[in-house]
């Protein structure tokens, strides 16, 4: 495992700074972030822009092994086909970028929200994962369903993969989300096993989604984790997802990568 870092911590840096200032802080494989993935679009073609900043980021030795589509898309907000033309820019991108795991929310709250049943929810939701996965099937972008704050375990994404069949869907687990549901992240990893192709690991005080670094005020339970890791063999990012820590100026955020990159060597070693 390597450890990685969601860059929308450096979120109001262009993608080309924002590579810059990671290289430099020797942080070298990254989650790039819903943010930075807007602007790139904006720019015009995402393969053309996607090949260029893959360019220019492995000139400075870093990589993006994974990456946040969308952040408030909703794959069953429309009708399948919609939805994937909705989606292609995003997917186009990622696979120029070479990402190999790009984490998707499984949709389906605004269909829940006004009182349609779980059952209905489930068959959108595995309609339109069937209409990306079936467009994504001659790449190597595994699309990782993140599991969300109602989320108690692994049980539905699972569900709704077994219900696609795709062999080119996983699991990203959100150890934030998880703890607002109230799951242990250990038994998380388990329930997943080989499914499990990304993380976004970050504490909260089980109260709101905080996004913070482990071994701070936040009480998530990391007894476990590590260890649950290295028996499935996970060999995805150790990514940190913690845009709350970066209410405060750069140079300070900058000084917290470095002791952020020994709290995960830390915790990928088993020290703690």
């Amino acid at each position: 495992m390597k450890p990685g870092m969601w860059t929308s911590y450096l979120h109001e840096l262009s993608p080309e700074d924002m590579v810059v200032w990671f290289a430099e802080k020797d942080w070298l494989h990254l989650e790039l972030s819903d943010e930075h993935g807007a602007e790139l679009l904006r720019r015009g073609s995402p393969e053309g822009v996607g090949s260029k900043l893959r360019t220019f980021a492995e000139d400075h030795a870093v990589r993006f092994p994974q990456g946040h589509l969308w952040l408030k898309f909703d794959i069953t907000a429309k009708d399948p086909q919609e939805s994937l033309d909705d989606l292609k820019p995003w997917l186009d991108l990622f696979d120029a970028l070479g990402v190999r795991a790009g984490v998707l929310h499984p949709g389906g709250k605004a269909l829940l929200d006004r009182g349609v049943d779980s059952g209905s929810v489930r068959g959108a939701r595995i309609e339109a994962l069937g209409a990306i996965t079936d467009y994504l099937r001659d790449t190597d972008l595994v699309i990782c369903l993140e599991n969300m704050a109602r989320m108690e375990d692994a049980g539905q994404l699972l569900d709704l993969i077994q219900g696609v069949g795709a062999t080119n869907l996983g699991i990203c687990l959100d150890t934030g989300h998880l703890h607002l549901a109230g799951g242990n992240p250990a038994e998380f990893v388990l329930q997943s096993g080989d499914l499990l192709q990304a993380l976004h690991i970050a504490d909260n005080e089980g109260e709101t989604d905080q996004h913070l670094m482990p071994f701070g005020r936040g009480t998530v339970d990391w007894d476990g984790f590590v260890p649950a890791l290295k028996r499935i063999g996970y060999e995805g990012l150790y990514n940190f997802e913690i845009p709350g820590e970066n209410r405060c100026p750069i140079p300070v955020r900058l000084a917290k990568l470095d002791y952020v990159r020994t709290l995960a060597q830390i915790m990928i070693d088993g020290v703690v």
